[in-house]
């Protein structure tokens, strides 16, 4: 609302509109790039959480999450991770099935994006969305992942398994994982 009076909001709504087109009509890959790069720096401002979400950039960074294109991937997944902490862009999120697509990215092969889903998904936690997000296979990924060699999956990991699961949860995922060496078909990703 304090849009309207304001010159800095508008001038603001009006450049993420701007991004936003630009990422529409480019062919450019790396222009592309560039563009998600800088909308999922401006997802971090709390300021930019209302106009982000009126240009329906949590639909954008989504459908990164399914393309080809690891660059996509990795700041569709980070803008999500920033918008994940606003409350209203989380229940966008949450009711666009972003879950399943954020998991998908556990077995990203690169640190950072693992790293995001992983935040993304403590983020997404709520009562009604916990056992979607603490069932037993993204329990053992989190177990897997806090024997990691990197310290930043490491620790973040164990923070998941502390904040998101009951001891319970964790204790039945291990016992599951037993005589494994790895949780099936999600690799580690490598350190960057």
């Amino acid at each position: 609302m304090w849009r309207k009076g304001s010159s800095e909001g508008s001038d603001r709504f009006e450049y993420l509109q701007t991004l936003v087109t630009e990422f529409q009509d480019t062919d450019s890959e790396e222009a592309k790039e560039q563009v998600l790069a800088n909308l999922a720096n401006f997802a971090y401002d709390p300021k930019n959480m209302e106009y982000l979400r009126e240009l329906q950039v949590t639909d954008l960074f989504l459908d990164m999450l399914t393309e080809e294109n690891e660059n996509f991937v990795e700041f569709g997944m980070g803008g999500l991770c920033n918008l994940s902490m606003d409350p209203d862009c989380r229940d966008l999120i949450l009711q666009s099935s972003g879950i399943s697509l954020v998991t998908n990215c556990l077995s990203s092969r690169r640190e950072e994006t693992v790293l995001s889903a992983i935040t993304t998904l403590m983020n997404l936690t709520t009562p009604s969305s916990r056992s979607e997000i603490a069932n037993p296979a993204i329990l053992q990924c989190m177990l897997r992942f806090s024997l990691s060699e990197s310290p930043r999956l490491r620790n973040l990991a164990a923070v998941f398994l502390q904040d998101c699961c009951t001891e319970e949860q964790v204790a039945q995922a291990e016992q599951q994982m037993q005589g494994q060496q790895t949780a099936v078909g999600i690799p580690l990703p490598n350190n960057s």
